[in-house]
């Protein structure tokens, strides 16, 4: 009885899985002369053994060598294409926008976002574009990131004294480190009214980084789901538990220090004050659970912190190793600055075409996130001439696309003065130049992003004169890349200072 049992048992599990491949080989071949082209994969896995998610970014530039600007790919059971020219991303997020607006469910993501609560990762829905509607016009307008300004300016400021102090004493500066602990704490007073400090400061970083790495990782589940197994027996799922349990803590504390009738009451409201209050107003069209609010809370901390500090340590690496264009940047905030004013603000740095035109170009040669936020077709369209299933995952390779010699001269090099006569803007109008995306997709925290990152840079370059540590020369620094969403400098940028237009704090510190 126990081997007929076994027989039974066998081909119940392997039937559907052989009529699942079979089904699958007879739609791939009928509709393989209408697919876009693409490399050939093995059964049931597809091409997922030929990526590694670490670079994803660069092999599917690799593989856009050989097959072109919109290939196919099949992962596991889901259909795949890949975007790596201006052209068909400008078919794809433009004129087929609503096609493609739609979101994969993945699982990390839909985990760490609360089933899609929040503003980058739900599907396109009317709850989505609430969401979109109150981020939009109550946390990312230009009065509200205005109304910020004084937050920005103060912490600009202590890592200006930070740098000065380590100047004083010939202490290196480590940017990157520098750079994480400005970023995060901008976001945290801005969303949160508080800081991290100290120990707390550390632990925070670490749990930040894990669930950035955690967004990038590759679940087998989401792919072959009967063989999701795997994700469990490789600790992935333990892994994705914890962090979410650490963030969900974080949130729900933050949350109720805000609901504690005893809080002292501040001047400016941060954003979760905002968005108690648009709860309670009860004049939106969904009900703002406390599900939403952290999901909210979980965009700002992962996006704005990590892609701004990446930003700006990109910006400082091409800056030491291109001089004549850091001797130009001092220049013109020099000049403006006339060496009287302790810090630049944020009107000043409006005077700053150059300043501009180098994050602009920081922008397209570092991408901070070089492969935009995965898309999936809700219908069957046709793009570039080739049909493209309902149920498609879309990945626009950004890092491609900005260094694509057939528009973009000398893509290689870090030449700012290409947008000093050139309309080209990262707005998502122009599909060159598309960090923060385009379409209905595109982020909404541009203005809050655009804000730090001028301010920042623009004081950097203003108050200190930059050079490379002892012993070391341009050449010595790489550009080499961590794994993750966000592409960090994988060595830590580390400079020395000297004291110009910081004197005000030097003089204090001899």
């Amino acid at each position: 009885m126990v081997l007929p049992i076994l027989l039974v048992l066998c081909l119940s599990l392997t039937l559907p899985l052989l009529l699942l491949l079979f089904f699958h080989k007879n739609r791939t071949v009928k509709n393989a002369s209408q697919l876009p082209p693409g490399p050939r994969g093995l059964p049931i896995i597809g091409n997922l053994h030929q990526l590694d998610n670490s670079v994803l970014f660069l092999q599917l530039k690799q593989l856009s060598n050989i097959y072109g600007p919109l290939f196919y790919l099949q992962l596991g059971l889901r259909p795949a294409i890949v975007v790596s020219s201006a052209k068909i991303a400008k078919e794809v997020l433009k004129n087929n926008d609503l096609v493609f607006s739609d979101r994969p469910s993945l699982l990390s993501q839909q985990k760490l976002s609360y089933n899609g609560s929040d503003i980058v990762f739900p599907p396109y829905n009317d709850s989505w574009r609430e969401i979109r509607k109150i981020c939009v016009l109550h946390i990312f307008s230009t009065k509200r990131v205005s109304s910020f300004s004084s937050i920005r300016k103060f912490e600009v400021k202590q890592m200006i004294k930070n740098i000065s102090e380590q100047a004083a004493s010939s202490v290196v500066t480590n940017l990157s480190e520098l750079q994480m602990s400005l970023s995060s704490t901008i976001i945290c007073r801005i969303a949160f009214g508080r800081r991290y400090e100290g120990t707390e400061g550390s632990r925070f970083h670490e749990m930040l980084h894990e669930f950035q790495a955690l967004l990038a990782t590759l679940f087998v589940s989401d792919y072959i789901p009967f063989m999701g197994w795997i994700d469990k027996i490789t600790g992935k799922h333990a892994r994705l538990e914890q962090i979410f349990r650490e963030m969900d803590k974080l949130y729900q504390d933050v949350i109720d220090e805000h609901m504690d009738p005893n809080r002292q009451q501040t001047e400016q409201e941060d954003i979760v004050d905002v968005l108690f209050r648009l709860k309670k107003q009860n004049s939106l069209s969904i009900d703002l659970t406390l599900n939403h609010i952290k999901g909210i809370l979980m965009n700002m901390l992962v996006a704005a912190t990590d892609t701004t500090a990446a930003t700006i340590v990109w910006a400082m690496t091409a800056l030491i190793k291109n001089p004549r264009v850091m001797k130009k940047f001092q220049e013109e905030v020099r000049k403006f600055g006339g060496g009287k004013k302790e810090l630049l603000d944020e009107d000043d740095v409006q005077n700053f075409p150059y300043l501009k035109a180098v994050i602009k170009e920081t922008l397209r040669l570092y991408l901070p996130g070089p492969l935009l936020v995965p898309r999936q077709s809700n219908r069957n369209c046709i793009v570039d001439g080739y049909h493209i299933p309902a149920k498609t995952l879309v990945y626009v390779n950004g890092w491609a696309i900005q260094r694509d010699p057939e528009f973009w001269k000398d893509p290689e090099e870090f030449y700012p003065e290409r947008f000093l006569d050139s309309s080209i803007n990262f707005l998502g109008l122009d599909f060159e130049l598309i960090p923060f995306g385009a379409g209905r997709r595109i982020c909404p925290g541009l203005p809050m992003a655009v804000a730090s990152l001028e301010l920042v840079l623009a004081n950097l370059i203003y108050s200190f004169d930059w050079e490379l540590p002892h012993g070391l020369v341009k050449e010595d620094i790489d550009n080499e890349m961590l794994p993750g969403i966000t592409t960090h400098k994988k060595t830590p940028l580390c400079l020395s200072a000297k004291c110009v237009n910081a004197t005000w704090i030097c003089s204090k510190n001899d």
